[in-house]
């Protein structure tokens, strides 16, 4: 039988190694979490956009127009955008996207959907982008009502718990959510906020575009109501959630249900399957992320047409872009795409910035 002393022994000699263990697990976690804060005061608040609040909150219009008529719910065939963030000063980037989606869809109503706009008969707060977008008769600024969207579909029970707990990338997730909610229970287009639309998006349907030759992208989707494809994407978010991995519930998420739904393993070219088609990368990704700095240089109007001949919206990548400095009037890639086809938000870009 051992003695005491022989034990207190053992247990000292043991010690050394458990506090290494514990420092190790404390040091990690500690890690992990300045990890998150930097990408957080990186990636999750656009850098500049703080200088819109000093701007002018008016602006003169291209043309006047009366509104046309709101109703309480959004009928099918709109065109949408969400701001899942309590953010309502849309950037030049924001208000070329609905600008250039408005001008390229006049019969259309594009709805801007944006959580932090007061509910009601509030009155719209006074920014440049709030002045800017009420110039184009065909847009509507509506509050997002996250709880009242996801009611009625599998993503309410999963809303009601995640708003209880704090998650690493709860904005990009709750707007990969409001999405495909809204593409169900609507129907219609989706454009993430950092798109210029250069054409026409109506002769799609049930369409989302590829990102790579692996990956789908949810920054563009155009769905008929209540279709099957989109409830089956709801049901995979809640049963296969982790909103620990960036993209999983997004890229990700869309990639799986596809690659289910057509009963393949690998996306490899486009296709079409059971009533649901994917564009090819030059439909609206024409310049992978990776080469995101190429918006930023110089092109000719030659280069311009022939890079985008295929293309439907550029993606312009606003995650890696944020913040990139350009003028407004020189040849880069993305002045160029402002000046045609947001010409109001490039009118205002040259007085203000």
């Amino acid at each position: 039988m051992s003695r005491p002393h022989d034990c207190s022994l053992r247990l000292l000699r043991g010690a050394p190694r458990q506090w290494i263990c514990t420092l190790f697990i404390i040091g990690f976690k500690f890690t992990f979490f300045v990890s998150l804060m930097i990408y957080w005061h990186i990636v999750g608040e656009p850098k500049g956009q703080g200088q819109l609040y000093s701007l002018p909150v008016d602006i003169p219009c291209p043309r006047p127009a009366p509104p046309m008529p709101s109703s309480s719910s959004p009928p099918p065939g709109n065109i949408f955008f969400l701001e899942t963030s309590d953010r309502t000063n849309p950037n030049f980037l924001f208000m070329c996207s609905v600008e250039s989606a408005a001008r390229a869809h006049p019969e259309s109503r594009v709805v801007v959907l944006m959580k932090g706009l007061p509910g009601g008969n509030a009155s719209l707060p006074r920014h440049l982008g709030i002045s800017l977008l009420g110039c184009f008769p065909n847009v509507q600024m509506r509050p997002l009502d996250l709880g009242a969207l996801f009611h009625g579909t599998p993503l309410a029970a999963w809303h009601a718990a995640v708003r209880q707990r704090w998650e690493p990338y709860r904005l990009p997730v709750l707007s990969d959510a409001a999405r495909i909610a809204l593409m169900w229970k609507f129907g219609g287009i989706y454009l993430d906020t950092d798109f210029i639309v250069l054409k026409s998006l109506r002769n799609l349907t049930n369409t989302l575009g590829t990102q790579s030759r692996y990956v789908l992208n949810g920054a563009f989707l155009a769905f008929e109501r209540r279709h099957k494809f989109m409830a089956l994407c709801m049901q995979d978010f809640v049963a296969h959630y982790n909103g620990w991995v960036w993209g999983h519930q997004g890229p990700q998420l869309l990639t799986r249900v596809f690659k289910k739904w057509c009963g393949i393993r690998s996306l490899g070219e486009p296709r079409a399957c059971h009533g649901v088609t994917t564009l090819p990368r030059e439909a609206f990704y024409p310049i992978p992320w990776q080469n995101w700095k190429r918006y930023f240089e110089d092109v000719s109007p030659e280069e311009l047409t022939r890079l985008l001949n295929s293309t439907y919206a550029v993606h312009v990548w606003n995650k890696k872009s944020q913040g990139t400095r350009f003028e407004a009037t020189s040849q880069a890639l993305l002045a160029q795409l402002h000046a045609r086809y947001c010409p109001t938000t490039h009118e205002a870009m040259k007085m203000y910035l």
